[in-house]
């Protein structure tokens, strides 16, 4: 199964990526952890990653691309991923569905993990880390809503909504119900 996973910060992605990963046996696949390996690893995308990180500027989208396409051809995501965090743009959409095409496949879905604003505050007021106060979480958000969420129109009926608010396992066993319709 080839899955994009969608929705702001806080919503959960991540943890529902792991349990996902687990139950269906494809690797999860994130920006972040893709970045910490290459720059851990010394790769010559992590060196290039690492400089930008380092002048405080956005990793550019074709560094993170390619990053991703590598990752894609290894063999444990051949049978199919779970990507969070790539695409975050429909610029990123576009080169994503350019890699799928040339190695000849698609995606099955995307999942939309959907949650109200006050509950991503309240979640990422509780994990406690000192960048997370109301103003960044809620600036955060906006960023979410200009770049990201124009995925969900882009997508189009690839999307699969979940309601990404109740218990982890909640969560989780929507997630997996819809994905066997």
């Amino acid at each position: 199964m080839r899955l994009v996973l969608l929705g702001p910060p806080g919503a959960g992605k991540g943890t529902q990526a792991v349990i996902l990963s687990e139950k269906l046996g494809i690797p999860h696949i994130s920006t972040g952890d893709l970045f910490r390996a290459n720059i851990g690893e010394g790769t010559d995308l992590g060196k290039e990653a690492q400089e930008y990180i380092d002048a405080g500027k956005l990793v550019p989208t074709e560094l993170t691309a390619r990053m991703v396409k590598a990752r894609l051809q290894e063999d444990d995501a051949k049978d199919g991923f779970l990507l969070d965090g790539f695409p975050r743009t429909v610029e990123q959409a576009d080169i994503l569905n350019g890699f799928l095409e040339e190695f000849g496949t698609k995606l099955d879905g995307v999942i939309n993990y959907q949650v109200s604003e006050d509950v991503v505050v309240e979640r990422m007021l509780g994990r406690g880390r000192a960048d997370d106060n109301e103003d960044t979480i809620r600036t955060r958000l906006e960023v979410y809503r200009s770049e990201t969420a124009p995925l969900i129109d882009y997508y189009g009926d690839q999307i699969i909504n979940i309601t990404a608010e109740g218990t982890v396992e909640d969560i989780n066993a929507r997630t997996l119900e819809a994905l066997q319709h």
